[in-house]
């Protein structure tokens, strides 16, 4: 993933109530009565682990049962040692006593706590990247120790692996063309990492390695679910079954599915690396996936949490990467309004205005609007564009703003276009240079927003239909885009005599304009 352009804003909750959701997660929650269970007679061994002898306790303590109740009370305590709700008294001793981040669960502000929820969530990342328990059995040597050459495993690529996969289930979460608050299919996840970009029918080595990395990340979510950073369906332990004792069955069957959704799901997510296998692809059933609707729940469905959002961007966020949130603009002015919101969906732009709005009063934040939109940058015509949707969001009260900068070139279009949708009186008709000169401003602001889209495909024929002699006057337009305005009209037009029009002109503006 690319750490230069933004990411998707990400819409959080407050910070009281993600503090609630960290408090209630099954392992911190576990970790903070361990802390409290702890006494004099509490015994850890070297590494800081709770002695064998005393899990039985600390799961009674807990109420757990069952086969796996010892292990649970074991990676709690880790968890409590690791966050420092529990410290080491004496090291030789092996004596232990309530640390000072205990009191930050119950007396601390709703930071404290996600601070040391995202510690928590640390220690279990680092777990994650772990082999799992078969795997180290395996490579017991005849001494009883454990071969890690055998093992075949690299902490750094394993831990770049998990970082990968959930930098691409934030970048699904929180892409406008995502899943939302749904879940994403293991297998398209899975793909995402492991199929390239330009690969169309997936090999049946690519296939293989989708399906290991599916039973990996099977393994992984069902350790990070107890930290509440996902809700986690698991791969259903029949298809499991299946694959063993068939080949091409099973998991493998999702395997496939997910590598043909991963090689042509990326455009679904666009802005984040590494999110080719988009989830709707997958669903659907394209790219010759041979899962229908009704199985793909048995292959795995991950959903981020609310806290997970939060645990992921703060990541995201050390590691350099420019992870916006809805509503952090909302205390900056109007120019960091309207840059800030310039690569973002139109939702997001949408909320992100509406609370800028909300903090301002109407005709004040309407002058503020449009003494930021002007400018000749290339920038700009984004940004006119940006100030004209959030002053539709605003009421009459801002007539004022919009009638005193009727005569101004580069506003007196957009203005003009406001007052009219509200029926005001006594608005003057716009004169020919103005209109033409908002046509380019506004198709620049398109391509700047969103490409060669099929809404500015519509918009450019339709310029074209209605107006014969568009070309010949447009090339005189007096904009910084005029000629780049041009060409793009003449790569998108279908019409190729159209097109070659488009490309005269945009020939003939250059030339006015010395370039």
């Amino acid at each position: 993933m690319s750490d230069s352009s933004p990411l998707p804003p990400v819409r959080l909750a407050s910070d009281a109530e993600l503090a609630r959701d960290a408090l209630s997660t099954p392992l911190l929650s576990r970790a903070a009565r361990l802390a409290r269970w702890a006494g004099p007679t509490t015994r850890v061994d070297a590494g800081g682990a709770l002695v064998e002898e005393q899990l039985p306790a600390a799961a009674e303590a807990l109420g757990l049962t069952g086969d796996d109740a010892a292990a649970c009370a074991s990676e709690a305590w880790r968890v409590a040692v690791d966050t420092g709700l529990v410290e080491i008294v004496d090291e030789e001793e092996g004596t232990v006593a309530a640390g000072e981040e205990l009191t930050l669960l119950t007396g601390g502000s709703p930071q404290d706590v996600l601070g040391v929820w995202q510690d928590a969530l640390e220690t279990v990342l680092a777990d994650a990247s772990v082999p799992g328990l078969d795997d180290l059995v395996d490579a017991l040597d005849e001494g009883g120790r454990v071969d890690f050459s055998a093992l075949d495993w690299d902490p750094e690529a394993e831990a770049e692996f998990l970082d990968g996969v959930l930098a691409n289930l934030y970048v699904l979460s929180v892409s406008e063309d995502g899943p939302g608050d749904g879940p994403v299919p293991l297998p398209a996840l899975a793909a995402s990492v492991i199929v390239p970009d330009d690969m169309g029918e997936p090999t049946n080595d690519v296939l293989e390695q989708v399906s290991d990395a599916m039973m990996r990340l099977d393994d992984q979510f069902r350790l990070l679910e107890p930290i509440g950073l996902v809700e986690y369906r698991p791969v259903d332990e029949a298809l499991l079954a299946d694959g063993e004792e068939e080949p091409g069955s099973g998991a493998d069957a999702g395997a496939d599915a997910g590598a043909g959704a991963g090689a042509d799901g990326e455009r679904d997510a666009e802005r984040g690396a590494h999110t080719e296998g988009g989830p709707g692809a997958y669903a659907e059933g394209e790219s010759g996936a041979r899962v229908d609707h009704a199985d793909v729940a048995r292959y795995g469905l991950v959903r981020l949490t609310p806290l997970g959002r939060y645990g992921l961007r703060a990541r995201l966020l050390e590691a350099g990467f420019d992870a916006p949130a809805v509503g952090e603009l909302a205390d900056k002015g109007a120019d960091a309004l309207l840059d800030g919101t310039s690569a973002f969906g139109p939702r997001a732009a949408q909320a992100e205005t509406e609370q800028w709005l909300a903090r301002r009063e109407p005709l004040a934040a309407a002058r503020e609007l449009l003494a930021a939109a002007r400018g000749a940058d290339a920038g700009a015509p984004l940004r006119r564009l940006r100030c004209q949707q959030a002053l539709s969001l605003v009421g009459a009260e801002a007539e004022p703003a919009l009638r005193e900068v009727l005569d101004d070139a580069e506003l007196g279009g957009l203005a003009r276009v406001w007052l009219s949708e509200r029926g005001a009186a006594d608005v003057p008709p716009p004169s020919e240079a103005m209109i033409f000169w908002l046509t380019i401003d506004t198709v620049a602001a398109q391509l700047a927003a969103e490409g060669n889209s099929a809404e500015l495909r519509g918009l450019v024929e339709g310029l074209a239909q209605q107006h014969s002699g568009f070309f010949s006057a447009a090339w005189r337009v007096d904009h910084p885009a005029t000629a780049d305005v041009l060409e793009a009209m003449g790569r998108i037009h279908p019409d190729k005599k159209v097109a070659k029009e488009a490309r005269k002109a945009a020939f003939k503006a250059r030339s006015q304009h010395g370039g």
